[in-house]
């Protein structure tokens, strides 16, 4: 019985002389209707003609190939980092993403949890991104910064609390939370203040901060003030042991590192009997939903940032331009918004 050869199940791959035949057109015209090219004027029918040819095709373009054509890439890389994802800088993130595909730029994150800044810019340089958009925790150095630049990216930009030479660096200066959050507390007479600062890991590089602007605040006060760190898991047992402990210290006010853990401990103090904000106030960061429903309704601190279509627009502008100076450096403002908690 004779057998039949065996047939490859895999299709060749399309390629762009593929689409040129399909449409009619030249290979030149294929690579200017699919890269969007604006150089050249091409008809409205040809480029429909173009496109139905690749999508019947299957065809995409080879983002490397072009990206030797060009001298660089189009890929902007997002280091994952090893912060809280609160709602807010979700949305942020979130929106930074839409608007750099709306620029045409392929947004690439890479998990980068684990490597100190120069093994992580050695790590990002081997993609050869055209710009490079860290936050603040991955300690990138000045050497770091060369690196990416010699391996052709364009931008350097760190989201952070200090500068990097050679980068442009967009400051968020979580100081001005804790130091919001305090002075509104002040405002309202407290002297003996305590500040959470969350034990779960990923939060130090925002915490320490606010701590700081908090003593900061204090400090600006004069004497008869009082600050004391709380560390707090975000656990209920964890709120009710501090709960015990704020009534034991004679603490007036907490600030809470954020309202989820304001919520957290402000139902652990009325747990402990505590009259809120009589006894104690309790203010949070962020303007949760969540913490205008609640009674007392939570006093917070609201955190504006720069949308996240602004940031595009800036790495645009510094992979266009990589010599000019970017015209935002701080990122974020915060202020209190006073409730009944405080």
């Amino acid at each position: 019985m004779s057998q039949t050869p065996k047939q490859s199940a895999e299709r060749p791959v399309p390629t762009s002389a593929d689409v040129a035949r399909l449409a009619g057109v030249s290979r030149a015209t294929v690579s200017y209707v699919l890269n969007n090219a604006t150089a050249v004027r091409i008809s409205e029918p040809t480029r429909r003609r173009v496109r139905a040819a690749a999508e019947e095709l299957g065809y995409v373009p080879h983002a490397a190939a072009r990206s030797l054509r060009a001298g660089h890439t189009r890929t902007v890389l997002l280091p994952t980092a090893q912060l809280p994802a609160g709602p807010l800088y979700s949305r942020f993130s979130h929106e930074l993403q839409w608007a750099l595909r709306r620029l045409e730029y392929t947004v690439v994150q890479h998990g980068s949890l684990g490597l100190d800044g120069d093994e992580a810019a050695r790590a990002w340089a081997e993609l050869r991104p055209v710009a490079v958009v860290a936050l603040g925790d991955v300690a990138l150095t000045p050497h770091g910064v060369g690196v990416l630049k010699r391996s052709g990216a364009k931008a350097v930009i760190t989201l952070g609390q200090r500068r990097v030479e050679g980068a442009h660096c967009l400051i968020m200066d979580q100081r001005e939370i804790g130091a919001c959050a305090v002075g509104h507390l002040l405002q309202r007479g407290r002297r003996a203040i305590g500040v959470v600062l969350p034990k779960e890991p990923g939060h130090a590089c925002f915490a320490e901060p606010r701590l700081e602007g908090a003593h900061g605040a204090a400090a600006k006060a004069g004497a008869g003030v009082r600050i004391e760190p709380l560390p707090l898991s975000y656990e209920e047992e964890s709120a009710a042991a501090l709960a015990a402990r704020c009534r034991a210290h004679g603490l007036d006010a907490v600030y809470a590192y954020n309202d989820e853990y304001a919520m957290l401990l402000m139902r652990a103090l009325q747990d402990e009997g505590v009259d809120v904000p009589r006894q104690t106030a309790v203010v949070g960061a962020d303007d949760l939903l969540l913490g205008r429903l609640l009674r007392p309704r939570l006093s917070t601190v609201r955190i504006d940032l720069v949308t996240g279509r602004r940031l595009a627009e800036l790495v645009d502008r510094a992979v266009r331009s990589p010599g000019t100076p970017l015209d935002l450096h701080a990122l974020m403002s915060a202020r209190a918004v006073p409730r009944d908690s405080s």
